[in-house]
């Protein structure tokens, strides 16, 4: 059967599309790609997302229409991908709508309860396309006593994973993050968590200092030098002290604080900025794998996805931090560093379809395995009996 998988990260970048091919659930699953685009967000709509994360004034009335214009952007990308593979919206059995995050709180805060809020309004999905949409995936996992996130670990348990042989999965979208795959392929064993930023703070600085949305291949840190002063101080951030299971987002290393940074080290050549925030990101992933990975497991890979799998220089400095681990991206096992989180919604998608666990407790810290995600029905499609097709 063929679904659609929409995955929009904290980096704001646009809204990943991918069309899949999937066929059987859980160890059997196979997944082919047969079409994937990534479209870009209007800069309002970027605006408004940012002024609610800075949550520095009311802004219910925001919320609520952000919650509807999201659900047009998304709805318009599942249109177009499946134009773009020449099907109609009658063959796709299911989208699989991970959503914007607007506010992630993976732990109790004052009187603020473990919670999270993804947004792009599934009806209006379902509605605009008529077919079914399976969204909200994290909150069950939130139910189970989990953080929500990270939820990738189980989509890469079935695409990656190889016997006898120690794998980290490391995505760098707008924050960064990991999963390992123990070579013995025991699937309790499996744990993940975010590394720390990604991309996001080199975004928002490339924005403030250069206007441009992002370091393109790394050339502006590659012609910079790492300022040890401004390094150190990054690397005090406490999120990087917790214990696991852990979880992060734009209320830890998004605009509020990227600026703070950008002032308080404003005597700094750009190009050093931009270099310092980049091994940031390289040290964070660096020291969590020291901290928490290495200890106990020996690496056979590393495997990089998402926009970081681009920049040259965060590749260069991962590679000479951990000299002693094989590097790849994507790219070098023949798949795509852009499409992957999309293609893993996909997957979490088709286990909710199939009534299938599809959460790592390791990853989350959830109690129990538990299936995810709402179903939004499709409003007009029916049998020959009348009754609505859904399984």
């Amino acid at each position: 059967m063929y679904a659609v998988g929409l995955m929009s990260g904290t980096s704001l970048d646009g809204i990943d599309a991918v069309l899949c091919e999937v066929h059987g659930h859980s160890t059997n699953t196979k997944v082919k790609v047969i079409a994937f685009e990534t479209f870009s967000l209007d800069e309002e709509i970027k605006d408004e997302i940012k002024k609610v994360v800075r949550n520095d004034s009311p802004v219910t009335d925001l919320i609520t229409s952000l919650n509807f214009k999201l659900g047009y952007e998304f709805s318009k990308a599942v249109k177009n991908i499946i134009q773009k593979a020449g099907l109609k919206s009658e063959d796709i059995a299911f989208v699989a709508s991970h959503g914007q995050t607007l506010y992630h709180l993976p732990k109790d805060k004052g009187n603020l309860v473990r919670s999270t809020l993804q947004m792009g309004e599934p009806a209006i999905i379902a509605y605009e396309n008529d077919v079914a949409v399976i969204s909200n995936f994290r909150v069950m996992d939130v139910a189970a006593g989990g953080e929500g996130a990270p939820l990738v670990p189980f989509s890469e348990i079935i695409l990656y994973g190889e016997e006898g042989k120690n794998i980290a999965l490391q995505n760098i979208g707008g924050i960064g993050n990991v999963t390992l795959l123990p070579g013995n392929q025991d699937s309790s064993l499996v744990f993940a968590f975010d590394t720390g930023p990604g991309n996001m703070m080199i975004d928002e600085a490339m924005k403030v200092l250069y206007g441009k949305n992002y370091d393109e291949g790394g050339k502006t840190a590659l012609s910079g030098t790492v300022n040890e002063e401004m390094l150190k101080f990054l690397l005090s951030h406490p999120y990087l002290e917790m214990k696991l299971p852990k979880s992060t987002g734009r209320e830890d290393f998004g605009e509020v604080y990227t600026n703070e940074i950008l002032n308080k080290f404003n005597e700094l050549k750009h190009e050093d900025i931009i270099a310092t925030l980049t091994m940031f990101t390289a040290q964070t992933i660096n020291e969590s794998y020291r901290r928490f990975i290495m200890d106990k497991y020996a690496l056979s890979k590393v495997i990089i996805g998402g926009g970081g799998a681009h920049n040259m220089a965060l590749l260069t400095n991962l590679r000479e931090l951990l000299p002693e681990v094989q590097v790849l991206t994507q790219e070098d096992l023949g798949m795509s560093s852009d499409a992957k989180e999309a293609v893993a919604f996909v997957v979490l998608g088709n286990e909710t379809y199939h009534r299938s666990f599809s959460n790592v407790p390791g990853a989350t810290g959830a109690k129990e395995q538990v299936i995810l995600g709402s179903i939004t029905l499709a409003p007009r499609r029916f049998d020959q009996k009348g009754e609505n097709k859904w399984l």
